[in-house]
């Protein structure tokens, strides 16, 4: 079975969001040697707080599993059905019938990609790609879904021609006549651009040019930072610029209320002996760095606050995928569901942050209320049953005594006891997971086994169920219902377009 699994006048611009919030999603791809379930794809999502996910065709086995967990699917129309398609309207109703009513409402299909990177690619298919998405289009319109699945397709970046600075950036204008037809069909719709940016082939490509800090989202001073001269504009990384440059791409047409969504980013986490850059600790820190940008609304510097939905690329490593050692490692987890790093994301929201392998730790949210986790901390050692005493004075976790430190060492004690359980990691907003171990010096936190249960050189640091020993006892923080029901729901990063 193949699971064919981001003006020169800065005015302000009101742009229609992709969804209730921005997102992170995952590509999911078809070359795997030893190809997962459909079933067991989708439990990996859901372990993984995975609300998004893009597949590369139709395949009926991967939307029947997907029905009914409310994930948001966007399917494609691969490329080589692409010409019969976008030259009959009768074709284009029929691919609607069978790939999207027999699944929906059940699969939450939200979004359809025609083609991929056809411009670039496909190049003979061009002329009718706009036809193809008005045909489907259409099609949605008679069954009465265009209002909740979006038609668009997706674009390599390189169809844009000197990307810095991105003030200055335009499409190929060998493209006009599609791109014109193109943006008007998504603007009039409500739809998005669908863009592919990966900052490391730009980086790779540049010789030099481009810093690897730029490109992996690392800090820079600021007079490291790269300027637009036009604008004035400071960029931190290749992917705002790159998305930018998008922006004022289609202000060059005349287009400025369309939306960006990259269905495409990532870094390779191995590569042959000239891409010495694709390595795990660099893979690691680009897609961390990218799910923490996303999802903090950070936005770009021509659109702060507008923050770009992504799909990584990819949920699994193609290991049969043809070509370079760098083309088959772009994955975040091996064909058992094993990630292939762990990724730092503390305080990035719950989408990836729980690892297969069960090192996951609950910890106070950075900027949280003092108050907020003060009456948190009494619930958790009063209400919720948690053992505080390494808390106390003289005991293990009491240095450093502060509100935010114990608090971090009684939510993780709490969220190990109710095993893992979505919800138990939150207490009102003021917690959240990651990946990073929290422990420190002699102060061990549950759940640093590694496994399942919550022990450390045999002595069990969660209590059980019925236990009632306390370190600090509670004082008024007594909402225990809201705290333990509010489900953590991931990664949602734009603003209310369905996707």
């Amino acid at each position: 079975m193949a699971l064919a699994l981001l003006f020169l006048l800065l005015l302000p611009v009101s742009l229609a969001s992709a969804d209730e919030g921005p997102f992170i999603g995952v590509n999911i791809g078809t070359d795997l040697s030893d190809v997962p379930s459909p079933t067991q794809v989708v439990a990996l999502l859901k372990a993984q707080n995975i609300r998004h996910v893009r597949l590369y065709d139709t395949d009926r086995a991967m939307l029947l599993a997907l029905a009914n967990s409310g994930i948001r699917v966007t399917v494609s129309v691969p490329n080589d059905q692409l010409l019969g398609i976008g030259q009959s309207n009768a074709t284009a109703a029929n691919w609607v019938a069978r790939n999207i009513i027999a699944h929906v409402p059940a699969t939450n299909i939200t979004a359809i990609a025609v083609g991929s990177e056809v411009l670039t690619t496909l190049q003979n298919a061009a002329p009718v790609l706009v036809s193809a998405m008005k045909f489907i289009q259409s099609a949605l319109v008679a069954s009465n879904l265009d209002g909740h699945i979006k038609v668009s397709t997706p674009h390599s970046s390189s169809i844009i021609i000197d990307s810095f600075p991105p003030s200055q950036a335009f499409f190929n204008r060998t493209w006009d006549p599609v791109m014109v037809p193109l943006l008007k069909f998504l603007q009039s719709t409500g739809s998005y651009l669908m863009l592919n940016v990966y900052p490391y082939y730009d980086y790779m490509q540049s010789n030099g040019v481009i810093p690897l800090d730029y490109a992996l989202f690392r800090p820079l001073p600021p007079n490291k930072e790269a300027v637009d001269s036009n604008t004035l504009l400071h960029y931190t990384n290749v992917f705002d610029a790159v998305v930018d440059a998008a922006y004022f791409s289609m202000l060059y047409l005349n287009f400025t209320n369309v939306p960006i969504v990259v269905t495409e980013s990532g870094w390779p986490s191995k590569g042959d002996s000239s891409e010495q850059d694709a390595t795990l600790e660099n893979a690691n820190t680009y897609n961390s760095n990218l799910i923490k940008h996303v999802l903090n609304n950070t936005g770009t510097p021509k659109h702060p606050g507008v923050a770009v939905s992504t799909y990584i690329y990819e949920l699994y490593n193609e290991d049969l995928r043809p070509g370079s050692t760098s083309e088959k490692n772009w994955g975040l987890f091996d064909a058992n569901g094993v990630p292939i790093y762990i990724l730092h994301l503390t305080g990035a929201g719950t989408v990836l942050a729980n690892d297969t392998t069960n090192q996951t730790f609950c910890v106070a949210k950075d900027g949280a209320d003092k108050k907020m986790l003060q009456a948190a901390l009494d619930w958790a050692c009063g209400p919720g049953k948690v053992d505080c005493s390494p808390l106390l004075q003289g005991q293990a976790c009491y240095e450093p005594d502060d509100v935010v430190a114990h608090a971090t060492y009684a939510f993780n004690a709490y969220y190990q006891k109710m095993v893992k359980a979505p919800g138990t990691c939150d207490f009102k907003g003021v917690a959240t997971v990651t990946t990073s171990n929290p422990s420190h010096g002699s102060c061990i936190f549950p759940g640093s086994s590694g496994r399942n249960g919550t022990s450390v050189n045999g002595t069990i640091l969660a209590p059980s169920s019925n236990s009632t020993s306390s370190g600090c006892p509670p004082k008024h923080f007594t909402d225990v219902g809201s705290i333990t029901s509010s489900v953590i729901v991931a990664i949602l990063f734009l603003a209310p377009v369905l996707l």
